[in-house]
This record gives structure tokens, C-alpha cells and sequence, in this order.
């Protein structure tokens, strides 16, 4: 009988992805990210070591929604005063800094502890379609729609 192998921290080899945001479906691109920051693609997966990957997402501005999320999706922050509650639609979020949308949806697809914090650190994302991470060869992750 074999026993089971669990991934220790000094095992895991870290590979760089790179993902085009670029017409792809938020939530449906967040969740394949996740799945990556969090190495559940690798046959070493353990559930209480970070095994994940790096993964920079480009063309975060050209990200899409469906359904009527522009306007009906709303982000609300609390600034501690009584009564001091903002609220943003997504599509003034978008506009403005369109990098934290992304990473507010995949923040919420990872665990909620410090294994949770540590992987979205692992997480980089541009707007543009430049990024300075080039010395690393990050290899392109196919997204289908």
C-alpha cells in the first residue's frame, strides 16, 4: 500500500503564467486564476501548503461582464465614521482602477487566512499590455470562452 505525499514548502517549483484579459469573462478568468495561484492544476496539490504559481494578467481595462453587472453590481466600503458608508458601481470601478476589480475577484475566490493573503501576493496585474516580468519567460494560459 502506498502512502499519501504531501507538497512541503521547499518542494514546490513555482512556474510564471501570463493571462489576456482581454474580452474574457471576469468571473469565469478568475476562477481558472485562482485555480492557479493556488496550484490545484499540479499533481502535488496539498490543501494546506501554497503550491501555486505566479500569474500576471494584461489588458486588465478590456475585461468584460455579463448580464447588466455594469451598472446593477455595486462595491461598498466603509470609511469608520457613522454614516460613512461609498458605494461604486462596477463600471466607475472600471474606469478608475480596473487592476482591483480583478484582483478583488479573485481575492474572493481564495482561502480567507494568511495561506489566502500569501497567494494573492503571487497575483499581478497591469492594465496595459506591458508588463516588467519578461526575465521570467511567463508561459500564456489559454482561457476559452
Amino acid at each position: 500500500m502506498k502512502t499519501t505525499r504531501f507538497a512541503k514548502k521547499e518542494d514546490v517549483e513555482r512556474k510564471w503564467y501570463v493571462v489576456d484579459a482581454k474580452d474574457q469573462v471576469l468571473g469565469r478568468m478568475s476562477a481558472k486564476i485562482a485555480s492557479y495561484l493556488r496550484g490545484k492544476h499540479k499533481p502535488i496539490f496539498t490543501p494546506n501548503v501554497d503550491t501555486g504559481d505566479f500569474v500576471i494578467v494584461i489588458n486588465a481595462d478590456k475585461v468584460r461582464v455579463t448580464g447588466k453587472k455594469l451598472t446593477d453590481k455595486m462595491y461598498y466600503h466603509h470609511t469608520g465614521y457613522i454614516g460613512h458608508i461609498k458605494e461604486e458601481s462596477l463600471k466607475d470601478r472600471l474606469g478608475t482602477e480596473p487592476e482591483e476589480v480583478i484582483k478583488d475577484a479573485i481575492r474572493g475566490m481564495l482561502p480567507k487566512n494568511r495561506l489566502g493573503r500569501a497567494m494573492i501576493k503571487k497575483l499581478k496585474v497591469y492594465s496595459g499590455s506591458e508588463h516588467g516580468h519578461s526575465a521570467q519567460k511567463p508561459e500564456l494560459i489559454e482561457i476559452t470562452k
